[in-house]
């Protein structure tokens, strides 16, 4: 009979093994001889911590890099929430961009927290030892959670770290990732939106493409600029067509390793009630932008956010509805499973075999519940962002009372720093765009729930929601920081706050769905898709790499075009083909300044590439860089090939795509006349150049 590892043998047969130039690597398990074999560079030790040192997590989504001892690049649009909440109605910096030539003009984002990884410890073993006989799955979900938050609990009493636990491999191994963490980030430059994101929705997600979509921060610790020792200095020839390139960035979620039950999940339920409520929520902000020119800035950096998302879950969605994608998916996991049920019928095994159906059962089991789930839970944070202020205050009250490792996860100790930054934060508020995001928030709630809930009932009072958030905004003191601060010391209990009456109202059916569905669904999908997922990681000697946490991971590809429709698309567009495009109306006008810098910029010169990089939401902002570490572009997108990549990778079309280094100089010195910044990243190059790279890295 077949023993347990001779899993190996049947799975590496019928599973999705990484391929081609496959893989959002961790970096405690990226596959060096997969690339030395394919393009004959292994990096060492020393190269990946240098890059990844120099790798930079912006906390609010999104990826960056350090490319000077205390300068940060990310993309416009990852930087865009700091860029608004700079912004006033008479100094819009996302419509005329913005340059500190001088330390003193450089601008403070109000809450912005940027993290590096400066390490990570397989803390598997401890958080697996939570498990104990007779112990219910919804038990050990907990007493696992439980341990993860004392975990970071010490990590961040001992080092001043930021501490997460992350979960990799569906539950089958827990890595704690140690963070330095910075939170006085001043911005420096930032492009006109308009250049930005040049060809508007139309060209999102598209390609040819020619966005300079960028910005630059400079980070302080203790009122000074740091000084870093690992950053990616700037190439000098920039990227060429067939280079090898890395990108290390932190893409957000994937779904390569989830069941069939979970995609048809997503399929039919999450994505089509996901892609509504976005359509919606984009017509109340179109709505709310046609008031007048002011309502349309505030309102310009949310339409963005939600115009993107409609954009790619639409991609993601188009792959869940290819026949052939989930035909394969389905042959795929019948073939393992006739595998396992051809094995000796041990515990292990049996465990095995029921795994597959143990998670189709529990995805069933939320299908009542999940729309309710999502109304009462999600969108609040999402959609309202002074109903989210007051939840939260509401929560951070209860929970503080509890042990840390008996809190929802959020507001455990080793999280309240990060919180609490955003929390009170001194962005500012705007009420008469609360109030159409609250009411819109409250006139879903009653359609979805039906106006007898008992819940709708205790939110609206007899009111109509218009009516209930003009009187809850206007009434309520949560606009104001020190407001917050005062509440949250002094607690909940006696507060007639409005916005706290309606988070009152909401929460207790809330934490009840939420808790039903971490002990039902939750912690068996975790359980079962760790069975699954271990087993393929031990049949493949640790060859394969975990879905996406919005955590640091290392890709390597090429750059590369492609053909689509019969037509070969270049790997490369340039500023001849920028102006060509330029219409002189939206999406393809051209901001003044580039108007008359026409004459000036080098029409040859590479804006934007494409390149074979495995990326997802979260890689934005990512260092694209070559195999001496030297930055030669910037992730800011994929193209519609790619978004189904979500599920299963493909090579053929699917490209990630990037503004060029040498086009971003020459924008900054034809267009902008940014010659400090030039010169910065100029230095930086140099010094960078006559440093040998070190046989051991250190911490930032």
């Amino acid at each position: 009979m077949k023993r347990f590892s001779l899993l190996a043998m049947l799975i590496l047969g019928s599973s999705a093994i990484a391929r081609a130039d496959e893989g959002m690597w961790t970096y405690n398990n990226f596959p060096k001889d997969k690339v030395k074999a394919k393009y004959g560079f292994e990096p060492s030790d020393a190269w990946l911590d240098h890059v990844r040192l120099a790798s930079v997590r912006f906390n609010n989504g999104g990826s960056a890099s350090f490319v000077s001892p205390n300068l940060v690049m990310t993309n416009h649009h990852v930087g865009a929430d700091c860029i608004h909440k700079l912004s006033s109605a008479g100094k819009d910096y996302f419509a005329d961009g913005f340059y500190a030539k001088t330390a003193d003009e450089e601008a403070k984002c109000p809450d912005l927290e940027i993290n590096v990884l400066v390490g990570i410890d397989d803390v598997t073993a401890q958080v697996m030892a939570a498990k104990k006989p007779k112990m219910t799955q919804a038990q050990v979900n907990q007493a696992q959670k439980e341990v993860m938050s004392r975990i970071e609990k010490d990590c961040a009493t001992k080092t001043g770290q930021r501490c997460d636990v992350v979960q990799l491999y569906q539950g089958a191994v827990f890595n704690l990732y140690k963070y330095k963490k910075y939170t006085d980030v001043r911005l420096v430059f930032s492009p006109e939106f308009a250049i930005a994101f040049f060809g508007g929705d139309p060209d999102n997600f598209t390609f040819p493409r020619f966005d300079l979509d960028i910005s630059f921060f400079r980070i302080y610790e203790n009122g000074k600029p740091i000084e870093v020792e690992h950053y990616l200095a700037w190439a000098k020839t920039g990227a060429k067509d067939g280079d090898l390139v890395f990108v290390s960035g932190n893409p957000g979620s994937t779904g390569r390793l989830l069941t069939l039950a979970q995609l048809e999940f997503s399929r039919d339920v999450q994505y089509p009630f996901t892609l509504e409520r976005l359509a919606e929520w984009q017509k109340m902000l179109e709505s709310y932008s046609a008031r007048g020119a002011e309502q349309a800035r505030q309102a310009k950096e949310d339409l963005f956010t939600v115009e993107n998302s409609l954009k790619a879950i639409r991609g993601s969605q188009a792959g869940l509805l290819d026949d052939k994608l989930m035909d394969a998916k389905a042959a795929q996991e019948k073939q393992m499973r006739a595998d396992v049920a051809a094995l000796e019928p041990t515990p292990e095994h049996k465990a095995l075999a029921s795994a597959w159906d143990d998670v189709a059962k529990a995805v069933a089991s939320s299908r009542p519940y999940y729309k309710r789930l999502a109304v009462l839970e999600s969108l609040p944070a999402r959609e309202s962002h002074m109903l989210s202020i007051a939840r939260t205050i509401l929560r951070l009250t209860e929970e503080k009372a509890k042990p840390s490792e008996k809190r929802l996860r959020e507001y455990r100790d080793s999280a309240l720093p990060s919180l609490e930054q955003q929390l009170y934060s001194p962005a500012p508020v705007y009420p008469e765009f609360e109030e159409a995001q609250l009411a819109f928030y409250l006139e879903f709630l009653s359609r979805s729930l039906g106006a007898t809930d008992p819940v709708v009932k205790a939110v609206l009072g007899g009111k109509t929601p218009a009516e209930v958030a003009k009187a809850a905004i206007a009434g309520s003191k949560l606009k104001d920081p020190a407001a917050r601060k005062a509440l949250v010391k002094e607690g909940v209990t006696q507060s007639k706050d409005p916005l706290i009456a309606l988070a009152r109202a909401l929460d207790p059916e809330s934490r009840k769905l939420r808790k039903k569905y971490e002990d039902e669904v939750e912690s068996v999908s975790k359980d079962a898709g760790g069975r699954i997922a271990r087993a393929q990681f031990e049949a493949t000697k640790g060859a394969t790499y975990p879905d996406a946490t919005f955590t640091l991971r290392l890709s390597y590809g090429q750059v590369k075009g492609y053909t689509e429709n019969r037509k070969k698309i270049r790997w490369s567009t340039d500023f001849k083909g920028l102006y060509g495009k330029a219409t002189g109306h939206d999406p393809y006008k051209l901001p003044d300044r580039w108007v008359s810098a026409k004459k000036k910029v080098k029409p040859n010169v590479a804006m934007d590439f494409v390149s074979t990089n495995d990326i997802i939401g979260g890689n934005s902002g990512s260092p694209i860089f070559n195999k001496a570490g030297e930055l030669v572009g910037i992730i800011f997108d994929g193209n519609i090939q790619s978004l189904p990549n979500r599920f299963v990778y493909t090579e053929e079309q699917a490209r990630a795509i990037s503004v060029s280094s040498q086009g971003i100089l020459e924008a900054l010195k034809s267009v902008y006349g940014a010659t400090e910044l030039v010169g910065e990243l100029q230095a930086a190059a140099v010094r960078h150049a006559g440093a040998r790279m070190p046989a051991r890295a250190g911490q930032p």
